[in-house]
């Protein structure tokens, strides 16, 4: 078992590689409010479940994708994964494929805001 510090700078230079500048302004917003949540979010989600090697980064984004779209409500959190999603490869005809698959599941309404979110990632990134 890893020690924290160890943990943390790992956790660390995952969420740099997956999210680039997003992750830092993830980060940043929270240091004034809740830099403890910020720490859960590097050590935990970051250096430990992001390291598991039975899915890749892109395999992982998807499913972050899918299950941001089922809760709705996490716009903000989609265009951190979105942006992410396409850092680690993913196109952007994969990302809205991604979703039309969930409509069977989720519905038309939580794919659409999602979609919606995707729209405003692309349009930010031209």
């Amino acid at each position: 078992m890893l020690n924290h510090q160890d943990l943390m700078a790992r956790g660390l230079a995952k969420l740099n590689e997956i999210d680039g500048e997003q992750g830092d302004k993830v980060m940043q917003a929270l240091a004034d409010i809740s830099p403890d949540l910020g720490k859960y979010i590097i050590g935990f989600a970051f250096g430990e479940i992001y390291q598991r090697p039975q899915l890749d980064l892109r395999q992982r984004e998807l499913v972050t994708l899918a299950a941001l779209a089922a809760q709705g409500g996490c716009e903000n959190q989609l265009r951190v994964h979105i942006h992410a999603s396409l850092n680690v490869g993913l196109t952007r005809d994969e990302i809205v494929e991604a979703f039309i698959h969930c409509i069977p599941y989720l519905g038309f309404p939580k794919v659409l805001n999602a979609v919606f979110v995707a729209k405003e990632v692309f349009a930010a990134k031209e």
